[in-house]
């Protein structure tokens, strides 16, 4: 057999015990024949792909009571006590992070607020915010797996390195190595979004399908995605950049430096900017919701609502576009500016109707999950234990 044919076949025995062990995670207790159904591989697929990651005790089988006067049956369940690990998502402001078991459960959250987002800054913070958590944790030097980072922009998984994020203005940051060094932990990098999709496949709204997309709204407009079952990060680990879409030539400037990016029109500066071009000092998005919720009325509320309802329509035909590439099952917003979703939501509803092709957008889901800050970290650690049970068992 050629090298090539050996590591597509270590290749695929990784992603298989990976997908069984994060099943096992999300609907254990299970039997093997339920597992190999809801994977839909065959009993003998997962009778042979099971021995290690009980013999690693990684997984475990015990015997549930029997149904009626048949034999008891074996349940598959994660033992949760065999490692712990550290997740952190890093952001413009602040750090934050957790500590979980194996079956991602939540030992300990903190975060660090950051004077400013430099390199040096951040990736202190980061691993400060580590050790903080770790010394929570009862046992930690012997039990701990890894640590796993979410930061936002084109992130290179394979290097730990982030290529480049407009929102933290880093260029070709090496995350990993610093952090490694600095913790002396294996260290898991990734786009920040990217960390949420995998947090909500085990634990949200993505665990009924098998493609759907995670965006983000607020500064910046991220996406992650998952594809038939898999988290796609493209040839370089830039997929998903849908805030840096070309949508007008001659828009506003992006902070990527280009013009008419999704972001420029949908994110919060450009609401903010709509509300400043119309003599309404508002700085703060905060304080642009407040008014468009105000009961007061007046024409300071309607130019607030027609900021959010435009940034709506440019973020529907985003998703518009997105739809009729990949065909969703379902679209998650998330991020801090899903809270103002009864603002921009009926505009971006109404705008992927009319641009989605044919049945695009009836096929697509939307669900609205504004989450915390330690769901991004909570995915963060899953990606360390996804990758450790994939690979360390091989």
């Amino acid at each position: 057999m050629s090298p090539s044919k050996i590591r597509f076949s270590e290749l695929v025995g990784e992603q298989t015990r990976a997908e069984i062990f994060a099943t096992v995670l999300t609907s254990g207790p299970i039997s093997r024949t339920q597992l190999a159904q809801r994977l839909g591989l065959v009993p003998s697929s997962v009778t042979r792909m099971l021995p290690p990651l009980l013999e690693h005790d990684y997984l475990r089988e015990s015997d549930a009571a029997p149904q009626g006067r048949g034999r008891p049956q074996k349940m598959l369940h994660v033992n949760p006590d065999k490692h712990i690990v550290v997740g952190t998502k890093i952001g413009p402001a602040q750090v934050s992070g957790v500590v979980t078991d194996m079956a991602a459960n939540v030992l300990a959250r903190a975060e660090q607020p950051i004077a400013d987002c430099t390199p040096e800054t951040a990736l202190s913070a980061a691993a400060a915010l580590t050790s903080r958590l770790l010394s929570e944790a009862p046992e930690a030097a012997d039990r701990v797996l890894g640590l796993g980072v979410g930061v936002s922009g084109h992130v290179d998984s394979d290097s730990g390195i982030c290529r480049y994020s407009a929102l933290l203005d880093w260029n070709k940051v090496d995350v990993a190595g610093p952090l490694r060094e600095a913790t002396g932990l294996p260290v898991v990098v990734n786009n920040d979004v990217n960390t949420l999709v995998v947090a909500e496949r085990w634990f949200g709204q993505g665990r009924d399908v098998d493609s759907f997309a995670v965006v983000t709204v607020g500064p910046g407009i991220g996406c992650g995605l998952l594809l038939d079952g898999a988290l796609f990060s493209g040839a370089t680990g830039l997929a998903g950049e849908l805030g840096h879409l070309p949508l007008d030539p001659a828009g506003p400037m992006c902070s990527c430096g280009r013009r008419g990016c999704l972001e420029a029109l949908a994110g919060d500066r450009a609401v903010l900017r709509h509300l400043q071009d119309a003599g309404i000092p508002c700085t703060k998005i905060s304080e642009a919701i407040d008014l468009a919720r105000s009961p007061a009325g007046g024409s300071a509320r309607a130019v607030a609502r027609s900021a959010f309802a435009e940034a709506g329509a440019a973020l529907g035909r985003g998703l518009a576009g997105m739809c009729n590439l990949l065909n969703l099952q379902k679209i998650i917003i998330a991020g801090e500016g899903a809270v103002a979703y009864d603002l921009f939501g009926p505009a971006a509803s109404q705008a992927l109707e009319t641009h989605a092709f044919s049945t695009a957008a009836r096929d697509c889901d939307i669900h609205v999950d504004p989450v915390r800050h330690d769901l991004w970290a909570r995915g963060a650690a899953c990606l360390v234990i996804r990758d450790a049970v994939g690979a360390a068992i091989s």
